[in-house]
């Protein structure tokens, strides 16, 4: 473990409770720029949030395009000299963005070919999570978190 941030002077099951020690340490005046948290037993999770059909995507293409056509004809309009101008700028560039969104949502979601019919979150997890602390000042850190694991637990 020397390689990643120093040596171990503690090991939690979730980094809430490494990211917790640290903060321990932090306030009871360590030298945090001493330590390394390093997740261990990395896994990616993909969790599936829903069916992504031809009208969700359709319809988020077009929300998405509109948006941009809106910011779009903001700045087309400034240029403008009348209100009606500036008014038809910004719906022009709504509708024309809200096409465009379409056309590249759809091309992209037929480009799949099917395989690909659901929407879903992605993150990497870890099994354990270590607090590595340089070699000078390892013995400080183990034993201030010795206390707070005597306050915790």
């Amino acid at each position: 473990m020397l390689d990643q941030g120093g040596l171990p002077v503690g090991t939690y099951d979730s980094y809430a409770a490494a990211q917790r020690a640290v903060d321990y340490l932090s306030d009871n005046e360590f030298p945090v720029e001493n330590l390394t948290i390093v997740g261990t037993g990395l896994r990616q999770v993909e969790r599936v949030t829903g069916r992504l059909t031809r009208g969700r995507v359709i319809a988020a293409g077009a929300l998405g395009g509109a948006w941009w056509g809106l910011l779009i004809g903001l700045l087309l309009g400034l240029f403008s000299t009348t209100g009606s101008g500036w008014i038809g700028a910004v719906i022009a560039g709504i509708v024309a963005g809200a096409i465009f969104g379409v056309i590249t949502a759809y091309a992209g979601y037929a480009a799949t070919g099917g395989k690909r019919d659901f929407t879903s979150v992605s993150s990497v997890v870890a099994e354990t999570y270590q607090v590595l602390c340089v070699a000078r000042v390892a013995d400080q850190a183990r034993s201030l978190l010795a206390k707070l694991s005597l306050t915790t637990g």
